[in-house]
């Protein structure tokens, strides 16, 4: 099957200037067909929009795709996929019916195929619920979905569920699409695939390409795994490489301050394996934005694959909040003669500055009953001389249970407020130092455990 899956991400996506994150690669290989046995299923669109070249067209398709798998898996054309792998066909249009179950006989797989009529709207859903329920859930075999539709869903609602269950349970999904007289819907097509969409979707405009593409895609399915992989990672100029982690298969190099390569001699050749890369980058720029990652990352092999990464964005926020607490101290002008080594300078009075104070309270809870939780809250306020309360503050707290025999008091201590200075409102001279405060507290308590 060779690289199922390429993926490249980020965490954090949004970061501070000068700040850093985690960029992981991640790729997963399959072995030969011969050597790994699987399962796959043809899904076949026989809507109305299929009738005449198109429907021909995809049988021929289909036919061709299962040659090349039948060739695949044993190296000879005997009429039979050998190796334990299997081939099955599910048709749909209004609704999904099963064309030949899992099989090695080509015969009856190629009869299923020609046997299909054009007629009816477009049903996904079944389609994919229908093809899932071909697997044998106690095999051990790699399971695959090759989906081939014309059109947008009309019948049975979204398919996304279905195809996310299918995915779930292990099933590897493929789709085919053909831009019919109504048009592809893409962005369902690439939620139904298994990422990534660039090697597990192939949308094509032309009826005659559809024999190539079912051919292509069984002999990309029929391939080893990789071997002699090199992977060229550049980042963007406004990033750096800080730190490479060990790589779970392989070696990885720093080759400048924003370029790795990472290479592997095999990966997937012998059974299903994935294998990853994680490194650190810090932002070197000096703007904010949605910035892109990466310059260019390329990917080649020794089968010539052609693999697409995704292209992750990091949001680098540059703009500091900053909050003046008080303001500077005038300077005071100084001029020292000159040929003195001492100088007597008188700099005036400088007065107390206060900065507020802080209030802590300790409050009794009465009576707290055996294995429930308290919850407390102490509201304070600030009354000013014309007895208009201010907020202040509020705290909530949770009590935890005691075990003690009956109800018992619960001493809280220590629960503090700050008082800045500037919020002074009890005095007729503000903010003057070492005013009094007038305060108010509000205490709420309950039980927060009941067996109501």
């Amino acid at each position: 099957m060779g690289i199922t899956s390429a993926n490249k991400t980020i965490e954090p996506a949004t970061i501070s200037c000068d700040g850093t994150f985690k960029v992981t690669l991640a790729l997963s290989a399959s072995p030969n067909i011969s050597s790994n046995p699987t399962d796959i299923v043809l899904v076949l669109d026989r809507s109305g929009s299929m009738a005449g070249t198109p429907l021909a067209n995809m049988k021929a398709g289909a036919k061709a795709f299962i040659d090349i798998i039948e060739e695949a898996t044993d190296g000879i054309k005997d009429g039979e996929i050998g190796g334990g792998s299997h081939i099955g066909i599910v048709s749909f249009s209004t609704a999904a019916t099963m064309g030949a179950p899992l099989s090695t006989s080509v015969s009856d797989l190629k009869t299923a195929v020609d046997s299909m009529t054009a007629g009816g709207s477009t049903n996904h859903s079944d389609a994919f619920n229908t093809a899932a329920a071909l697997f044998d859930p106690t095999s051990t075999n790699a399971r695959v979905i090759v989906m081939f539709t014309d059109g947008k869903t009309t019948e049975g609602g979204d398919a996304r569920p279905a195809a996310a269950a299918a995915r779930a349970a292990g099933i590897v999904i493929y789709v085919i699409g053909l831009l019919g007289a109504n048009g592809i819907d893409l962005d369902a097509i690439n939620d139904w695939a298994t990422d990534p969409d660039s090697s597990h979707v192939v949308i094509t405009p032309d009826e005659e390409d559809l024999e190539k593409l079912f051919a292509d895609l069984a002999a990309d399915i029929s391939k080893p795994g990789a071997t002699q992989i090199v992977i060229n990672e550049q980042l963007d100029d406004d990033f750096a490489i800080v730190d490479i982690s060990a790589p779970t298969k392989g070696t990885a190099t720093k080759i400048s301050s924003t370029g790795l390569q990472w290479k592997m001699e095999v990966l997937g050749v012998t059974a299903n394996e994935g294998a990853a890369l994680t490194f650190t980058v810090r932002h070197t720029g000096a703007d904010s934005g949605n910035k892109q990652v990466n310059k260019s990352i390329t990917y080649s092999d020794q089968e010539g694959t052609q693999i697409t990464f995704p292209d992750p964005y990091v949001l680098v926020s540059c703009e500091e909040d900053v909050v003046v607490t008080e303001s500077c101290p005038e300077p005071v002008s100084v001029t020292t003669e000159g040929c003195q080594d001492a100088d007597l300078i008188d700099l005036g009075d400088t007065y107390l500055e206060s900065q507020g104070r802080i209030v802590q309270f300790n409050v009794t809870v009465r009576n707290v009953c055996r294995g429930k939780r308290v919850a407390l809250a102490i509201v304070l306020t600030e009354v000013d001389r014309y007895g208009i309360e201010h907020p202040r503050g509020l705290k909530t707290l949770t009590l935890p249970a005691h075990n003690f025999p009956g109800c018992r008091d619960i001493l809280v201590r220590c629960v503090k407020f700050v008082l800045p200075e500037d919020l002074d409102v009890s005095s007729e001279t503000p903010q003057a130092l070492c005013n009094p405060r007038n305060l108010k507290v509000r205490l709420i308590a309950h039980h927060i455990d009941s067996d109501f």
